[in-house]
């Protein structure tokens, strides 16, 4: 064990904050950077800042609830952030938007498997939030996308007025996205060590697993957010505008009540709620099979590959 612990305890942390802004926190400028409404880089940029403001602002109760779940130590913990790092890095690889939460607890769940040591009700809670990630998400999407289609269609504008409200609206959304991400995904990264380090406060785990996302985000996002803006349903200014703007709700709403829940499953739900509105038939449901297979792989994987590092860096050496 003393190999895995030879760098900083937060090492693991750091990098699951970076795959987690890799895969994740690209959802929120994902439908904008697809439509080339807005660059790339400007787009990594805002959402790389308000990420970390967030994190900061808003992190501290996902923080708790996580590191709730079972106890840790600091060995347990690295364990955990590498499994889902790895996870979350093979995915992002295969170019497949997953919930970092659901690859950290199924890790959480790896250790507590082999310890026996599981808090259930706590569980309990995330998983139910997951189911309304979602479901959420799509019930918002479908109800802004037809308030704001009255009003667009209703107030005399004309269509290069429309396109600037459109591409104001789309940066506005997306930064407030990113601060919805900031507050409930940074529990992800370094949530775990909640209460292990020494001197380190759950404010400053929350800045530092900000600062990871962050540069996740401007490093290697770029790929998982054109495969989710782009391929699951074609879309335009106005239907990515809705699509972002009800995943930030339902997100945020989930950062305030101190449940990890994911950006790419919020994502998912809205553009599925806008097909919905447009018709079925846009929805390109071969990419959604894929996401959802990831879904479903994602905890197994990180569960297996926690209880697997548990096995060999601590039970044989104990």
């Amino acid at each position: 064990m003393s190999a895995l612990l030879s760098f900083s305890p937060l090492g693991g942390g750091l990098f699951l904050g970076w795959t987690l802004g890799a895969n994740n926190a690209a959802n929120v400028f994902g439908t904008a950077v697809a439509t080339r409404i807005v660059s790339f880089k400007k787009a990594a940029i805002l959402c790389g800042l308000t990420v970390v403001l967030g994190a900061v602002l808003q992190g501290s109760a996902g923080i708790r609830t996580l590191s709730g779940l079972t106890q840790q130590s600091i060995s347990t913990a690295v364990i955990i952030s590498v499994s889902a790092a790895i996870t979350t890095t093979i995915m992002t690889y295969l170019r497949i938007p997953i919930s970092t939460s659901q690859a950290v607890v199924g890790a959480i769940l790896g250790i507590s498997l082999s310890v026996r040591n599981a808090e259930y009700s706590g569980l309990t809670k995330i998983v139910l939030c997951w189911i309304g990630t979602p479901i959420g998400s799509m019930i918002i999407a479908c109800v802004v996308y037809k308030i704001l289609g009255w009003f667009i269609s209703h107030i005399p504008m004309s269509m290069l007025t429309r396109d600037k409200i459109l591409w104001s609206g789309l940066l506005i959304v997306g930064m407030y996205g990113s601060y919805a991400l900031g507050a409930n995904n940074v529990t992800n990264s370094t949530g775990i060590f909640s209460g292990l380090i020494q001197g380190v406060s759950d404010k400053t785990l929350a800045a530092i697993g900000g600062a990871a996302i962050a540069i996740g985000v401007l490093t290697y996002s770029k790929p998982v957010m054109l495969a989710v803006g782009s391929k699951v349903m074609p879309l335009d200014a106005f239907s990515a505008l809705v699509a972002v703007l009800a995943m930030s709700i339902t997100v945020h709403v989930f950062a305030i009540i101190g449940a990890p829940v994911s950006t790419s499953q919020g994502i998912v739900g809205s553009i599925i709620g806008i097909g919905f509105m447009r018709g079925v038939r846009v929805i390109n449901f071969r990419i959604l099979r894929d996401i959802a297979l990831g879904w479903v792989l994602t905890p197994l994987i990180a569960l297996i590959l926690a209880a697997a590092g548990f096995a060999i860096f601590i039970s044989s050496a104990g």
